[in-house]
């Protein structure tokens, strides 16, 4: 079996991927809070761990790979947007999972094995805070409960943080229930116009942070091999998630993953910048998904990733050629060292490079499988590549006889409009004495062809 090897955010190091279970895998990864549409940032979490899954799909077997991914749809940013809108809650939270899983679907993103809604878990999430109150590690005051950092000697430790200096950089919420201002609310009350369960401690909702350890381990038990989301995660959210699970008495993830984070044309996204946009904005805009999963597959995901114009363009270049070369080819097998690189904590940079060389190459049925793998140049994904089922064969010939003429006549003038009318529709023109060889660009316009036939 492949041996894959990851780095774990816990240690700072690789490790190698031993499962829990033997020849099992599972993998908890944080999904998103559903009060709006996912902005591209929010995508690179997904396409990397739907990336990761496919691979441990591919190594261990379908039915021996277990993925959580779970949905925030209790939070005040969403019972704020109920006010603003006049919506319920629910409607906000079922319309905006069912526009999230329609753009991930766009971006070619598998629906993991199970999608739970943080209030189908608020039992366990009581349960959970109960247990914690009576080990010692959290208080109720004022109808919160309240974890308690200085329960945990080693809180801190995952993000590398003292307590103080926890306190010193961070905007924590200043209460007097608090004991120490760095206590993290497990569960809080709730007033008569904000959605509430009820509790020991009264009607009230729980925290953001106890939800994903409630669900993780009533999905996945006391323990389970890969905990991922992106970098800004690392802390609060994951520290206090180890804190509370172990304190709990779970052994909770082994290995933990975290990408970092999106840029767009090297600055950061922000509206305030003008660079933020859904990726709703850009499938309407006329980006392919595959596209937009092609770019974020190109950069390492613990790197930064750096959307831009001429990233974009160059993805959609070469997967138009790839897409071309692919045409009516059935995978064959993946190549080892396609496999290789994925397993080597999950390098879809040197994957796409060994891509270029085998479709360079004329491995079509290597590269199809390939592509597979990483989630690209799947029937599925392609229907954008058809714009009008232009069949530029018809133009390399004509191109080839227009050079035969102009050869013997030494008149190139109509050899050269030719060549010139296909280059203004989007097209690549590539000659050499061998081949007439046309690769429609990101630009490709068939409508400007209709008059060269």
């Amino acid at each position: 079996m492949t041996k894959i090897t990851l780095h774990n955010t816990k240690t700072r190091q690789k490790e190698d991927l031993v499962p829990v279970k033997s020849g099992e895998v599972s993998m908890y990864v944080c999904g998103p809070t559903v009060y709006d549409r996912a902005h591209l940032g929010n995508a690179r979490p997904v396409i990397i761990f739907d990336t990761l899954f496919r691979l441990l799909r591919h190594v261990y077997g379908e039915a021996n790979v277990t993925y959580v991914r779970n949905f925030t749809d209790v939070d005040d940013k969403i019972n704020a947007r109920a006010a603003e809108t006049g919506q319920s809650i629910r409607e906000i939270t079922d319309g905006t999972i069912g526009l999230y899983l329609s753009d991930m679907d766009a971006v070619g993103a598998l629906h993991p094995t199970h999608m739970p809604r943080a209030t189908e878990y608020i039992a366990p999430m009581v349960a959970m805070s109960a247990d914690l109150i009576d080990k010692g590690y959290a208080y109720e005051a004022e109808g919160h409960v309240l974890f308690a950092v200085e329960s945990y000697a080693d809180y801190g430790k995952f993000s590398g943080r003292g307590i103080d200096d926890m306190i010193a950089g961070s905007r924590v919420e200043v209460a007097p229930y608090k004991r120490n201002p760095m206590d993290f609310v497990l569960w809080k009350p709730s007033d008569a116009d904000t959605p509430g369960w009820d509790s020991p401690w009264g009607k009230g909702r729980p925290g953001w942070h106890i939800e994903c350890s409630a669900m993780a381990h009533e999905l996945l038990g006391e323990s389970f091999d890969i905990h991922g989301g992106g970098n800004d995660l690392m802390f609060p959210h994951h520290e206090n998630e180890i804190a509370q699970s172990k304190c709990a008495g779970h052994d909770f993830a082994n290995i933990w993953m975290h990408n970092e984070m999106l840029q767009v044309e090297g600055k950061k996204m922000s509206k305030s910048l003008g660079n933020f946009f859904t990726v709703r904005d850009l499938l309407d805009q006329g980006v392919p998904g595959e596209v937009i999963r092609f770019v974020m597959l190109s950069t390492h995901y613990r790197k930064p990733m750096d959307w831009t114009e001429k990233k974009r363009e160059e993805a959609e270049k070469t997967l138009r050629k790839w897409r071309l070369l692919v045409e009516n080819v059935d995978g064959s097998y993946v190549p080892q060292d396609i496999l290789l690189s994925l397993s080597d904590d999950l390098n879809t940079a040197g994957a796409l490079t060994l891509m270029h060389k085998l479709a360079n190459d004329g491995n079509v049925a290597e590269l199809k499988s390939a592509g597979a793998l990483l989630g690209l140049l799947g029937d599925e994904m392609g229907a954008w590549i058809d714009k009008g089922a232009v069949d530029l064969s018809v133009f390399s010939e004509k191109l080839g006889n227009a050079r035969e003429k102009a050869m013997q006549s030494k008149d190139f003038s109509a050899l050269d409009a030719l060549k010139r009318a296909l280059t203004e529709a989007g097209v690549e023109v590539r000659m050499s004495k061998e081949a007439v060889e046309l690769l429609p660009t990101s630009t490709f316009d068939p409508s400007k062809l209709e008059g060269l036939l």
